[in-house]
C-alpha cells in the first residue's frame, strides 16, 4: 500500500512538471514566433514615400534569432548526459547505478528463492512420507535446509523435556521453537527487498530533482544570452527530462519487481508454515505411542 501511494504521488509530481515544461516551450515559440513576423504590406512605404523602388530593404538578423545552422544537431542520450550540468550528471550516475543493483538484486534473489523452495518442497514431500520424528530426521539428514534445523530444534526440546510428565507443553515448547525457526528463515529470505522499495519509492523524485535543476539552468540560459529562442532552451529542457526518464526507468522495474518478490516470499513462507506442521505432527504422533526421547534427540543429531 504504501508502494502504490508512494507511485501516485511521484506520479502527479512528474505530470505537474510536464505541464510546467510544456508551457514553458509554447511561451517561448510563441514569442520566437512574433519575433519573426514580418510587418503588415504597405508600411514600409506609407513610413519612407521618397525612398526610390529599387532601394530594398536589407534584412539584418534579428537579435533573439538563432540560425538554423546554429541549432543543436546531436540531442543523442550521450551528448545530453556530457553537456548537462554536473549536478545532474551526478543525478544519472547515481539512477544508473541503481538500476543496476535493482537488476542485480532480481537475479541473485531469484536464483536464490528458487533454490530455496525447490529444497523446501523436496524435504516436505519426504518427512511426509514417515511415521515418526526419527525416520523424518534418517531421511532428511542433518545437513543445513530449513526443515533439518525444525527437526533438530524439536529432537532437542524433546531431550529437555524428557522428565516432564505433560505432553501439551511439550507440544507448546516445540512450537514455539519451530515459530522462531520460521520468522528466522523469513527475514533471511526477504534480505535485499527492502532496497528495492526504496529506490521503487525514491528513484523518481531523485530525477525530478536533475529536472528541477536542468530547468532552473535553461532560465539562467535565457537570462544570459537574452534571448527566448528554442535553440537555447531546448538542450537544458532535454537533459532535465532525460533526468526524471533514467528515474522512471530505475523506479518502475524495482516496484515490479518488489511486488513479484512480495508474492514469492508469500509462497516461501506458506511452505514453512507446512513444513513445521508436519515436524509437530510427527512430534504429537511420537509422544502419544510414548517413544523414547532420548532415541529422538539422538537420531536428529
Amino acid at each position: 500500500m504504501r508502494t502504490v501511494a508512494g507511485l501516485r504521488c511521484w506520479t502527479r509530481a512528474l505530470l505537474a512538471c510536464g505541464a510546467v515544461c510544456v508551457a514553458l516551450v509554447l511561451a517561448i515559440s510563441d514569442q520566437a514566433h512574433a519575433q519573426v513576423t514580418p510587418p503588415p504590406p504597405g508600411s514600409s512605404a506609407a513610413s519612407s514615400p521618397s525612398a526610390p523602388p529599387s532601394a530594398a530593404p536589407v534584412a539584418e538578423p534579428l537579435p533573439g534569432l538563432v540560425g538554423a545552422v546554429h541549432l543543436p544537431r546531436d540531442l543523442s542520450p550521450w551528448s545530453m548526459f556530457a553537456s548537462a550540468d554536473i549536478i545532474v550528471q551526478a543525478v544519472m550516475i547515481g539512477l544508473a547505478f541503481a538500476s543496476v543493483v535493482t537488476w542485480t538484486i532480481w537475479l541473485a534473489k531469484s536464483v536464490e528463492l528458487l533454490l530455496a523452495r525447490r529444497r523446501l518442497r523436496a524435504a516436505l514431500s519426504a518427512i511426509s512420507e514417515e511415521r515418526s520424528l526419527a525416520g523424518a530426521a534418517a531421511r532428511v539428514g542433518s545437513g543445513r535446509s530449513i526443515v533439518a534445523s525444525f527437526i533438530i530444534a524439536a529432537a532437542h526440546e524433546l531431550q529437555l523435556s524428557a522428565d516432564v510428565a505433560t505432553r501439551e507443553g511439550i507440544k507448546e515448547r516445540v512450537a514455539s521453537r519451530l515459530v522462531r525457526l520460521e520468522a528466522a528463515a523469513a527475514r533471511d529470505m526477504n534480505k535485499g527487498t527492502g532496497l528495492l522499495a526504496t529506490i521503487g519509492s525514491t528513484a523518481p523524485f531523485v530525477g525530478l530533482f536533475g529536472t528541477v535543476w536542468g530547468i532552473m539552468n535553461s532560465f539562467i540560459g535565457i537570462s544570459k544570452a537574452q534571448t527566448t529562442n528554442l535553440a537555447v532552451v531546448a538542450p537544458g529542457i532535454a537533459e532535465a527530462l532525460l533526468a526524471t526518464a533514467i528515474g522512471l526507468f530505475a523506479a518502475i522495474p524495482a516496484v515490479i519487481i518488489y511486488n513479484q518478490f512480495a508474492r514469492w516470499i508469500g509462497g516461501y513462507k506458506g511452505l514453512l508454515g507446512d513444513a513445521s506442521a508436519e515436524v509437530q505432527r510427527l512430534v504429537s504422533r511420537d509422544l502419544d505411542r510414548g517413544i523414547a526421547t532420548r532415541g529422538l534427540a539422538r537420531a536428529a543429531e
